[in-house]
């Protein structure tokens, strides 16, 4: 089985290929003539016309993970339970115990390479994070599952590099882009009753979608047992942060939508969350509040990252600027209202 760079005739699995993230990393591969499988818990027919190789399957089944990483050369595990609200339990099932299936499978089968897509949520407390580097540690005090689950399965993941099977985790914040199913269409969806919180703009870390994606072919590409990329964790972002509601500014016009201009003062917006919190917790409702206090501490602290390790390790360099992703951004949206 081969296990340098990523090769024509290679197999590699992405967990969640038909994801944003997932698709993006399975076009990257097949243009370079890797074949690829798929596992997802659903049938995404532009996988299947691309010729990638689909597994239907939850994480938390662990046969179903050890079926689909059998035979293949390299993982990349995209799939996650994303989010700001819901039960620890269902976060945990997926992002811990599924990670953990993805291990397990790797050691039976003999893979010797693992790119896990973990977060820069693990290591946020609730405080400014302000060109931090992969040496500040894990949170204590997360904010939301999420984050908790993240933390302890990119935890796992590092512990497993060894000899026999080498793991890397990547960190990207806020992946945006064209064909987004998360940030962008919440942004757009909530524009007209978006409020700014407080009187900070803080600044942020983003990262379009091309260059998160090339991030992890560069990881795929240079991870092997013993190399120095294995057994660490790598921000990944477009290394151009901007004042948070600039961006979500940027987005809403992407969109032909006006910017966001009334604000809210902090201290109302956390009463408001809390109040919102718990009203969902004591009517058990499994949907999400409109304003958690992750999302107020998301929204009002620093969030940008130093990925100077990432140009050096894996010798990312972002191809697309914010600028040329919010014209794609623009484009794509135009586009999807002609259709």
């Amino acid at each position: 089985m081969h296990t340098d760079g990523l090769r024509a005739g290679q197999l590699a699995l992405v967990t969640g290929g038909g994801g944003f993230l997932g698709t993006a990393i399975c076009e990257r591969l097949v243009a370079r003539g890797v074949r690829v499988r798929s596992l997802s818990r659903g049938a995404y027919p532009h996988l299947q016309a691309m010729g990638v190789e689909e597994m239907r399957g939850d994480l938390s089944i662990a046969g179903a993970v050890s079926n689909a990483v059998r035979g293949v050369d390299v993982v990349f595990h995209v799939a996650a339970k994303a989010g700001v609200w819901g039960p620890l339990t269902d976060y945990f099932e997926t992002n811990v115990n599924g990670t953990r299936a993805v291990l397990a499978g790797c050691r039976a089968h003999g893979v010797r390479r693992l790119v896990y897509t973990s977060s820069p949520s693990v290591v946020f407390d609730g405080r400014d994070q302000a060109g931090v580097d992969e040496s500040v540690p894990y949170s204590r005090h997360f904010l939301a599952a999420y984050p908790m689950t993240k933390a302890e399965a990119e935890q796992e993941v590092l512990a497993a590099n060894g000899p026999d099977l080498a793991t890397v985790a990547l960190r990207p914040h806020l992946i945006w882009g064209p064909r987004d199913n998360h940030l962008v269409p919440r942004i757009l969806a909530r524009g007209d009753s978006l409020r700014r919180i407080g009187s900070v703009n803080p600044l942020t870390d983003s990262v379009y979608i091309d260059n998160a994606a090339d991030a992890h072919i560069l990881a795929g590409e240079r991870l092997q047992p013993g190399s120095s990329i294995a057994g660490r964790a790598y921000f990944i972002s477009n290394g151009e942060p901007r004042p948070v509601w600039d961006l979500v500014n940027a987005i809403l016009a992407a969109g032909g939508k006006p910017p966001v201009t009334k604000t809210v003062p902090k201290r109302f917006a956390k009463s408001a969350a809390w109040c919102m919190e718990t009203y969902y917790r004591i009517r058990g409702r499994a949907d999400e509040p409109r304003l958690t206090r992750f999302v107020v501490a998301e929204l009002t602290s620093a969030h940008w990252f130093d990925i100077s390790a990432a140009r050096r390790d894996l010798g990312y360099n972002p191809t697309i600027s914010m600028d040329q992703g919010l014209q794609r951004l623009a484009e794509w949206l135009r586009t999807k209202e002609v259709s």
